[in-house]
């Protein structure tokens, strides 16, 4: 039978109507995009193929490059127009493939529009060609195009600066020329001018090295396979690699700072399987001779991870295990982020979505197969029970106005940049694994398969998938394990009879429902009281995952509680009295054979109790800080940041001043912008106000400073909002370009003040109208927190009393 739900049913929640929308053609862009797909490129030349050399000088933060672009003209044109963003363009050159006298152009760059255009005497008639630009650009500082790190070596401490990219979604035009839309996919030849003792790494293996004078050498690369621009990867510095092959032979590898290879031994245990897992699951062998995690210091305020194809970006916080830091939870999340990134090098790489409206392909498809290739090769995670997280995050945003379709209009870089988003990412994974629960797991799988074998090496759009799954036939539709994208409002009677039962339901069901009608209560569709008798009908000895869940809502519930000590204190005596017991049977201490569910929920109870004030965790907490007056490393642990972070919350001025400088005497990356994110977390004022001024002087790493600002805001919004934007112009060097408005709107999220609102509304006014929708969104947020919470807590104070 022809496939409803995940044709026309799914087009109506996936874009909002009833029918699909309008989406860009996944036909060579010989052929136009669809109209309403607004590009500043003229639908008339496309490339086959770029030759690209660069000289980086990392002390100047410049570098010189040179292009060669293969392209096919399709009409008769004036001139050419290519993407290019922040390059000085010296010469260009367009010559005829068959021979013929090279052809003069006349540069014109518009930096409004990232365009620089070429311009001929005479029509440029169709046919194939070779442009050849000479030019130079900037080697940035935050994570935009060619950009630059600085860190400490980590047996001498001398410093160090390693150069990576960054070029999603429209930030190769600041490497080179590029038709840089992902519809135009060529092949590319990139070679680098570089000191000879340093690493190059790029998509493709090293095909020569060639020695020059002055300590440099040339490095030059295997020719990619067809790939959209913004997958071309280049990274320089002192780096090691440690690698090894698949069954299939392809070689995969960890490429990290020197020093830190047997850091990065879990992510490379990780993709050897799931290369493997992936190939077979897509029907389609991958298609590189390598595939390399190459891990950078430092953070983004845009981004963790890119799926370069073949050269995958990560940052060492969550990429790499440090011993003495990092946790159980991290370690978790490693898993998860390689499988994500390597997923995305079928899903995103092979098969790339036509225009950035179908980003949730790229991204939902990701997470979805994220978290399926996670609990297949670690079961006891029960990684499955993340998705209700997930959902609760997509569902939280698609509460407001400013929500989106998962297919959603883009039609500007900005635009661009903020689709990446709960929406795309998590609700794109939830409306995946009901559309997979509809068809059938082999169903659906064979409808992908078709779906890859089709479009690879090209582009596609949601009907392409929709139709491939259609095309495999599908039967059913059902909702068991939580897999459906809305919530269900149980009369009252139900709702007892379900929470009488409720240590009987399946984890990912008993999941499912206290976050559903806490929400619902939050929002007024139902009275408090039965949702806090289902959250205090979880015991603290069931499931790990859903007692993690369940203290974490417990402190949400105290802290929404503002002043209200004697609330707070019947709030806190609740949890420890059901949830203190776990924590003494799992111990203060990692123990051998424990599952890893277990050892995060003893971080979580840790973390959770001590924020309540119980008097057991906080004694505990102040012992373990303590004993580093004499050993620096006596909390070096999985535990380390869990136990440090109680202590930072409740420090006075002198803990405040240590916690300082053991940040100051740090010296791994990670560590020491761990430290100075702790700084952030004071719950006292003064304290808060003297990390936000800490945080633009130079006693914080560069790309922990904007963070430190973010984790003030986390307690203190009325007080970091206004600091941010009396020194909105410093605090813009220190955050991407690509997340400004996102992270200036952020700050406010925890503000209480009508002042504070005030001063995000004229913040929003100042901001064009395609970067004000994080701002409307943040704006939405606040308002209904303010107006839910008064509603919550008289619900909880009864329900208190009543007890």
């Amino acid at each position: 039978m022809r496939l409803i739900g995940p044709g026309l049913a799914a087009a109506a929640l996936l874009t909002g109507t009833s029918s699909f929308a309008p989406a860009p053609a996944a036909s060579p862009p010989a052929a136009p995009l669809a109209a309403e797909v607004t590009s500043d490129l003229p639908r008339t030349a496309a490339p086959s193929h770029y030759a690209i050399e660069i000289e980086p000088d990392a002390d100047k933060l410049t570098f010189a490059g040179r292009s060669s672009v293969d392209l096919q003209v399709f009409a008769a044109t004036a001139e050419l127009v290519l993407h290019a963003n922040d390059l000085k363009i010296a010469e260009a050159t367009l010559t005829p493939a068959g021979g013929g006298a090279p052809i003069a152009l006349t540069i014109a760059l518009e930096a409004d529009k990232q365009l620089a255009r070429f311009a001929a005497a005479q029509p440029i008639a169709p046919g194939a060609y070779r442009l050849v630009t000479r030019y130079s650009g900037t080697i940035n500082t935050q994570a935009n195009g060619l950009f630059a790190l600085d860190y400490a070596d980590t047996a001498t401490g001398e410093p160090r600066r390693g150069l990576f990219t960054q070029f999603e979604a429209p930030d190769a035009r600041r490497f080179a020329p590029m038709f840089d839309e992902p519809s135009y996919k060529a092949t590319f030849d990139l070679s680098a001018i570089v000191p000879a003792e340093q690493m190059a790494v790029s998509n493709m293996p090293v095909a020569r090295e060639e020695a020059l004078s002055g300590g440099r050498k040339k490095v030059t690369f295997a020719t990619s396979p067809k790939m959209s621009s913004y997958l071309l990867f280049f990274g320089l510095g002192d780096f090691e690699r440690i690698a090894k092959a698949t069954p299939a032979g392809v070689e995969v590898g960890v490429v990290v700072p020197r020093g830190k290879t047997a850091q990065g031994q879990l992510a490379l245990d990780a993709m050897h399987k799931l290369v493997p897992y992936f190939t077979d699951y897509f029907a389609q062998p991958y298609p590189l001779p390598k595939l390399d995690e190459v891990t950078g210091p430092g953070q983004s305020q845009f981004f963790g991870a890119m799926e370069n194809w073949g050269a995958i970006f990560t940052f060492e916080r969550i990429l790499l295990v440090d011993p003495a830091l990092t946790s159980d939870g991290t370690r978790k999340g490693i898993w998860a982020t390689v499988a994500h990134e390597t997923a995305h090098q079928w899903f995103g790489n092979l098969v790339t979505m036509a225009w950035w409206d179908d980003l949730w392909l790229n991204e939902g498809f990701a997470s979805w197969i994220e978290t399926k290739a996670t609990d297949h090769f670690n079961p006891t995670w029960h990684a499955l029970l993340d998705r209700v997280g997930g959902r609760e995050a997509a569902m939280g945003q698609d509460a407001f106005v400013t929500t989106h379709p998962v297919i959603q209009r883009i039609r500007t870089v900005e635009e661009t940049n903020q689709a990446f988003d709960a929406i795309t990412y998590s609700k794109g994974e939830a409306v995946i694994a009901m559309l997979e629960a509809y068809a059938g797991a082999d169903t659906w799988r064979e409808g992908l398969r078709s779906y890859m074998a089709e479009r690879k090496y090209g582009n596609a759009a949601t009907e392409d998938l929709w139709r491939a799954v259609e095309a495999a036939g599908a039967t059913g539709l059902v909702n068991g394990g939580q897999l459906g994208y809305f919530r269900t409002l149980y009369p009252q009677a139900s709702l007892g009879a379900l929470t009488k039962s409720f240590a009987r339901l399946a984890p990912i069901d008993r999941l499912g429902l206290m976050r559903d009608n806490l929400a619902l209560s939050r929002a007024g569709y139902q009275p408090m009281a039965g949702t806090l008798d289902m959250l205090a009908a979880v015991p603290g000895e069931g499931d790990p995952t859903v007692a993690r869940a369940a203290i974490d809502e417990w402190g949400k519930l105290y802290g929404g509680l503002g002043d209200d000590a004697k609330a707070k204190a019947q709030v806190a005596a609740l949890a420890s009295k059901r949830f203190g017991p776990r924590l003494r049977a799992l111990g203060f201490e990692p123990r051998a054979g424990e599952t890893l569910p277990e050892a995060q929920l003893r971080a979580d109870l840790i973390a959770s109790l001590g924020a309540m004030g119980d008097a057991a965790v906080a004694a505990e907490a102040r012992r373990k800080f303590a004993a580093l007056a004499a050993d620096p490393r006596a909390l070096d642990g999985p535990l380390k940041t869990t136990w440090l972070r109680i202590v930072a919350a409740n420090a006075t001025r002198p803990e405040w001043d240590r916690l300082a400088a053991l940040a100051d005497a740090s010296q791994g990356v990670v560590e020491k912008s761990t430290y100075f994110g702790l700084l952030a977390s004071a719950r006292d004022a003064a304290l808060a106000q003297a990390a936000l001024d800490m945080a633009l002087t130079d006693r914080a790493p560069v790309t922990a400073r904007a963070a430190m600002i973010g984790g003030v805001a986390g307690q203190h919004g009325d007080l970091a909002f206004p600091f941010a934007m009396a020194n909105r112009a410093k605090i813009a060097e220190l955050v991407d370009d690509s997340s400004q408005a996102t992270y200036f709107a952020r700050l406010a999220a925890a503000a209480n003040k009508p002042e504070t609102l005030a001063a995000l509304e004229a913040f929003a006014a100042s901001l064009p109208a395609d970067q004000r929708k994080p701002v409307d969104r943040t704006l939405g947020q606040v308002r209904r927190r303010l107006a839910e919470q008064a509603g919550v807590n008289a619900g909880l104070k009864a329900w208190l009393k009543g007890r």
